[in-house]
């Protein structure tokens, strides 16, 4: 039997019969001679031989609610101090991420790559990865070389730990940099796994044991530069020694300079990695990291360090759980600033109170960037009627269910929780839903434009505005300033379609 392809079938375009012979039909007869034949189109052509249903093709091309694994993987590495992130695959890899990070943070990140071609692709690529290697301490002068295989290498199965040590035995020497490896294909989980992923390897690869400290090891998740610089602020003010890991608050946001830095300051000191073993106690952000395979997790199983997971810390409730941990483990009180902080919040919700109640919203992007938001909307009396997430931990519902149970959130409005999505059955669900505004990244700007509502830009990516790496989301600065935003985006456009068009409020 023959394994050819067969030509795409088309129906006649005159009387939408497949089974139509062009010359001697009589309805394309009688036309004009000017016609021409028709062509199947594109979507025709993919679609006949494997009898591929309209749906499939659309779902095909869908815009994805998510990034790839290999991007959170490159970002979470150069929070590092002194490390290169290296993809083991295809120069295409390196050159996407790149753009993406770029356009959310407008700083340079360079992401080097071992530039599979078509021979390595089918005889492995061992002869590239040493390469790169070789030509990253040359031209970087690393203190880490972190390496991510993308999907083209896993697919092929490259053994990484084979790699690794051919080649420290034929280059090994003192003042060698650091080297370590995490998996990260692309059809295995999305942008938040390769970051989790990477953070673990780093602590995997460095954490020694030693005598208990007080320090403690805070483990963000992919938040904003503005964040990371709070957490630090808050830190350093409860008197804790910490490791933050990652920390690019300075490597993808930082000063100006008079010239290029291929590795720019900043980022965790590896020492600090190293001393996340004698630390007297692990927090981690994300509810659905929960039961998964973290870093913190891996330094209570290997080290003892106890693991205390917190929601991510958005709004009062979650905001006020992470002061408390932060006062039991230093012996303090909250610093009065921060009692302040909260102060000014609280009376800010009573201010705003009356613009917000009732108001429906639709939140997407990352699982616990979404948990986060929705217990704040909770909070202020705005019914998220959607939340939404590429991701697939499968813990989505489970977390959200969690906070919204607290009798502050609670809220008798019916609640979508849907995981796996993307943003075209966002689109369908929310003409259907009928929100007042969107809250989450610039891709869901389409959305709010074809619907005519305003959209909160948070998260990750922000390409359409400057200062995305500057969105503060945590502490009560945060909900601060989230509360605020969200406020006047809807005064604004009641002012918009109002016939008066007043400037009192």
């Amino acid at each position: 039997m023959s394994n050819a392809i067969p030509a795409a079938v088309s129906a006649c375009a005159s009387c939408n019969s497949l089974d139509c012979n062009p010359g001697t039909c009589s309805s394309r007869n009688s036309e004009s001679d000017s016609e021409t034949l028709s062509v199947a189109s594109p979507i025709e052509t993919i679609a006949a031989p494997f009898s591929a249903s309209a749906d499939d093709i659309t779902a095909a091309t869908r815009n994805a609610c998510k990034v790839c694994t290999p991007l959170g993987a490159c970002l979470a590495f150069r929070g590092i101090e002194g490390t290169i992130p290296l993809l083991h695959g295809s120069q295409g890899c390196s050159t996407y991420i790149r753009r993406y990070l770029i356009s959310h943070f407008r700083e340079p990140i360079d992401i080097a790559s071992s530039n599979f071609t078509e021979d390595t692709a089918v005889f492995g690529g061992a002869s590239n990865f040493k390469t790169a290697v070789k030509n990253i301490r040359r031209q970087y002068q690393p203190e880490m070389i972190a390496v991510a295989t993308t999907c083209l290498s896993e697919t092929i199965g490259e053994d990484m730990n084979r790699l690794f040590h051919e080649y420290m035995s034929e280059n090994w020497e003192e003042g060698h940099p650091q080297m370590i490896h995490v998996s990260t294909a692309s059809y295995r989980g999305t942008h938040i796994d390769g970051f989790h992923a990477a953070v673990r390897s780093a602590v995997e690869a460095l954490a020694v044991t030693g005598t208990r400290s007080r320090r403690i090891n805070l483990f963000p998740g992919m938040v904003s530069a503005e964040d990371l610089r709070y957490l630090k602020q808050i830190l350093t003010d409860f008197g804790l020694p910490y490791t933050l890991l990652p920390d690019y608050s300075e490597t993808m946001d930082g000063e100006s300079w008079a010239e290029y830095e291929k590795l720019p300051s900043g980022g965790t000191p590896i020492k600090a990695i190293q001393a996340t073993g004698s630390a007297q106690l692990s927090i981690e952000f994300g509810l659905t990291l929960r039961g998964s395979k973290t870093a913190a997790s891996f330094l209570e199983e290997r080290f003892g360090v106890p693991y205390r997971p917190l929601g991510l810390p958005v709004g009062l409730r979650e905001t006020d759980a992470f002061f408390e941990l932060l006062g039991t483990a230093s012996g303090r009180t909250v610093p009065s600033k921060y009692r302040q902080e909260r102060g000014r919040l609280v009376d800010a919700l009573v201010d705003g109170h009356k613009y917000v109640f009732g108001i429906r919203a639709i939140v997407y992007g990352e699982e616990d960037l979404v948990v986060g938001l929705a217990a704040f909307l909770l909070e202020i009396g705005v019914e998220p009627v959607l939340c939404a997430s590429g991701g697939e931990s499968g813990k989505l519902a489970e977390a959200i269910e969690a906070v919204r149970a607290t009798p502050a959130r609670k809220s008798a409005a019916r609640m979508e929780i849907r995981s796996g999505v993307d943003f075209a059955q966002i689109a369908e669900q929310a003409e259907e839903l009928k929100p007042d505004f969107l809250i989450g990244n610039s891709k869901g700007y389409k959305i709010a434009r074809k619907l005519n509502i305003p959209l909160i830009r948070v998260g990750f990516p922000i390409h359409d505005r400057i200062g995305g790496q500057r969105v503060q989301h945590i502490g009560y600065r945060g909900a601060q300033q989230l509360f605020d935003q969200i406020v006047n985006a809807l005064l604004e456009r009641k002012q918009e379609l109002s016939e008066v068009g007043y400037s009192y409020l």
